[in-house]
């Protein structure tokens, strides 16, 4: 906003292309579970933010971090228990032979780590992506992010195939996906880079959440390993529950991944990521590459990484996300029915999509209604965001403790700004 002092000091010193949610941003100043506070003493429902998965300042995390931090915190070239009774409680939760821990801060590095062994595994050094994905923003990293594309450019060892639109599937989506596949390891062949990994976020966020057509992945990682690549598994966003019926979102599909990358959640808003692999990848990079990380597994993030795995069992919060998923996404169904801007509803336990249309016969792409729906929230006192290749699609991704009561709120403060367009 114009002459608050609070922007001024922002823009002098990140610039004004440092991005901000709402068209008035938002200067808060205290969370609690599934409530944001404001400069002002307003309260916010967040429908949005994952990274705190288990709630705002979730007491059992706090009291974690608290007691380490006051103990001791340092790298982990030193033994301690923390990161292995971290580390053993993470793994158990991974299928074999996904069983083997590498823990950094970001997602950003996980991905480019995770990148690293794929490459020095396989001796090639091409990655499949989805056409419009973000996966962190490191020199690396930024140039396979076709969704939002850099000075960089798109590296000349990616090669980008376009996921199925679930609302505007045809007939015979998923073949058309898998032979987009087989074109992409062809093209790296062609060109003497060959496939190291195909990397995707399990439920195509930026995509706008779309469903897969049954066996696509199946068959696209098929492909990829049989062209001697290795399938990534971006869990950044989908992992840790949020889809309810299962803690990994790659667990939608039959494929299992051969690495899968970590962040956000993982520490309930402290800097903690990572990378499980397969123990035989993790033997074979260990054996051409020392890594470590200086801040990556400290006793204090992984205090608290294990305080969050602990909140998610003993709270039920995958079998919440499940039920409050449900019943949001027939909430939002129901609103579909009044309003004609929603065309499609679709998602995950708590991770839920509803695509806004200005004609429902052509399914027009209606991103200023969704933009305007955004602000209105956001006034009403609602958080929630937008996503998709057209930014039509209204994204809600609470933390995980919501309720059927917040999903209540939601739904009807949803209803009146719909009403507003």
């Amino acid at each position: 906003m114009p002459n608050d002092p609070l922007l001024e000091r922002r823009v002098r010193l990140l610039g004004a292309a440092s991005p901000l949610f709402y068209s008035r941003p938002l200067h808060l100043v205290r969370g609690e579970g599934v409530w944001l506070y404001d400069a002002d003493g307003g309260r916010y429902l967040d429908a949005y933010n994952n990274v705190a998965n288990v709630g705002h300042c979730h007491p059992h995390v706090v009291e974690a971090l608290e007691k380490q931090a006051k103990t001791l915190n340092t790298h982990t070239r030193y033994l301690h228990e923390a990161i292995l009774d971290y580390g053993e409680a993470l793994t158990a939760t991974f299928e074999d032979p996904l069983s083997m821990l590498y823990l950094c801060c970001t997602g950003t590095e996980a991905n480019e780590l995770a990148l690293r062994i794929a490459k020095a595994c396989s001796g090639a050094s091409g990655v499949i992506v989805s056409d419009f994905c973000y996966h962190g923003n490191s020199a690396t990293i930024a140039e396979l992010c076709t969704a939002y594309p850099g000075p960089e450019g798109i590296g000349a060892n990616v090669r980008a195939v376009r996921v199925p639109d679930s609302y505007r599937l045809t007939e015979g989506e998923g073949d058309r996906f898998a032979a987009e596949i087989d074109a992409a390891i062809e093209s790296l062949a062609e060109s003497g880079l060959n496939t190291a990994a195909l990397l995707v976020d399990t439920v195509f966020t930026s995509e706008g959440l779309p469903t897969m057509p049954a066996g696509a992945m199946e068959k696209a990682v098929a492909s990829v390993h049989a062209a001697g690549g290795y399938y990534i598994a971006d869990e950044v966003q989908p992992g840790f529950g949020r889809t309810g019926e299962n803690m990994w979102g790659y667990q939608l599909y039959g494929a299992a991944p051969d690495l899968v990358t970590l962040g956000k959640p993982m520490g309930n808003g402290h800097p903690l990521a990572g990378v499980v692999s397969r123990s035989d990848l993790s033997e074979e990079f260990g054996e051409k590459a020392m890594y470590f990380n200086t801040f990556g597994g400290n006793p204090v993030a992984a205090s608290v990484g294990l305080a969050v795995l602990q909140v998610i069992e003993r709270e039920g919060l995958m079998a919440n996300a499940l039920k409050v998923g449900k019943y949001l996404r027939a909430g939002l169904g129901k609103l579909a029915e009044k309003h004609e801007v929603i065309g499609d509803v679709r998602g995950y336990g708590l991770f839920c999509g509803a695509e806004f249309v200005s004609d429902r016969a052509a399914k027009t792409p209606a991103p200023e209604a969704t933009r305007a729906v955004v602000d209105g929230m956001r006034q009403r006192g609602v958080l929630i965001s937008g996503t998709g290749r057209n930014d039509n699609v209204l994204k809600i991704r609470p933390p995980l403790p919501f309720s059927t009561e917040n999903a209540d709120f939601l739904l009807e403060t949803l209803d009146d700004c719909l009403g507003s367009l």
